[in-house]
């Protein structure tokens, strides 16, 4: 079993250099980018991958080999040029103002079918910029050949520009392509190490944590998002709350600061209504007296979304829960406390455990799936 050395959270608060399975943070990667239904896939190239950006380089590589071999996504192309036969459309003002009749020529727009494609760019891109990342020298070649096979298809070694990604949109037609761009996004996005400068500093643990804290805190909403609902639950994410105002001043409204919750689940007919939220931190501080203390802050935040959305025609809201996740490396936290008429609930997901464990842990949070784990 491969593992990677992240930053984590101690139970006391300190730092920690924890062992994450790798194929949990697959599991996270998955769930974060609405992958799920490719688990298990690629468990070989998983359980092979030392490092992150070792496991993306790998499971690209399986990725396009296999698009490769079924033959690779083509689309059509919008171009413009001064050919000696009509092909399209006559663009009359470049064809007369260049006099092109005279000369035998003529200025035409057409579409020409081909796989030099947007996402077929991303792609070959994002393999170009891993070969030159990567400390596995085998690894790295795979890469170089896989783009260079691109390239012999016809595929540019020109990024693709977001507006040009924006305009090559996914059907439903694309499933298989969806795996190899968002592979390749997630090459660029999320700033895979590279000795280029520039104006981030971070170390190697820095950029290890900066890429599991996302995956983190955009899993455990995919991951309800995928799961709940079937089971009548309704899932938001991202939610603005809004404050209850009985009156304000005029330039009041510049200056508050606005809520937004990470997760809301909510199933009205069971009268459940969860408010999520996630921290890629220690779910502990101290305090002068004690070495871990719950963090204050947090439970300031929590008690502020449950207390302010209270509405007397919203049965819900008076009697809705808060639930902070964590993540862990070593231990595991679920405790919970009832202040007035809200219970508010902390607890870990332990990123070290096996992955079945973890899936059960996030099942744990809601009560239709914990009811369907006894059934």
């Amino acid at each position: 079993m491969q593992v990677a050395t992240i930053d984590g959270p101690r139970a006391d608060g300190s730092r920690l250099i924890g062992r994450i399975p790798v194929r949990n943070i697959w599991l996270l990667f998955l769930y974060a980018y609405n992958l799920a239904r490719f688990h298990g896939q690629y468990a070989a190239a998983v359980e092979e991958s030392p490092d992150f950006p070792s496991l993306i380089a790998r499971i690209l590589c399986y990725a396009v080999d296999h698009r490769l071999r079924r033959n690779l996504s083509r689309g059509y192309l919008r171009k413009q040029a001064v050919l000696t036969r009509v092909r399209g459309r006559i663009d009359i003002l470049d064809t007369f103002a260049g006099d092109l009749p005279s000369k035998g020529m003529i200025a035409c727009r057409f579409e020409e079918f081909t796989f030099d494609t947007p996402r077929n760019r991303l792609v070959r891109a994002a393999l170009d910029a891993l070969a030159t990342r990567l400390d596995d020298w085998t690894l790295a070649h795979e890469c170089r050949r896989l783009a260079g096979d691109l390239g012999r298809q016809g595929v540019g070694g020109l990024k693709p520009s977001r507006a040009e990604l924006s305009l090559d949109r996914l059907g439903r037609h694309d499933a298989e392509d969806l795996l190899l761009v968002t592979l390749a996004r997630l090459v660029f996005d999320l700033v895979l190490p590279t000795e280029d400068s520039g104006g981030h500093a971070l170390t190697r643990v820095d950029k290890d944590v900066v890429l599991v804290r996302h995956l983190f805190e955009k899993a455990i909403g995919n991951f309800y998002a995928a799961e709940l609902p079937h089971l009548g639950w309704k899932v938001y994410q991202g939610k603005s709350l809004k404050w209850q105002i009985d009156s304000q001043t005029p330039g009041i409204a510049a200056i508050l600061p606005g809520m937004i919750s990470d997760i809301i689940l909510e199933h009205a007919a069971q009268g459940h209504r969860l408010i999520i939220d996630t921290k890629f931190t220690s779910v502990f501080g101290r305090s002068q007296h004690r070495a871990a203390v719950l963090k204050s802050g947090y439970i300031y935040q929590l008690y502020s979304y449950l207390r302010s959305q209270e509405r007397p025609n919203d049965n819900l809201s008076l009697t809705a829960s808060g639930i902070f996740v964590h993540p862990s490396v070593e231990t595991e936290l679920d405790e919970v406390v009832g202040i007035q008429g809200h219970e508010l609930r902390f607890m870990t997901i332990n990123l070290a455990l096996p992955t079945a464990d973890i899936i059960q842990r996030l099942r744990d949070v809601v009560p239709s799936l914990t009811a369907l784990r006894h059934i």
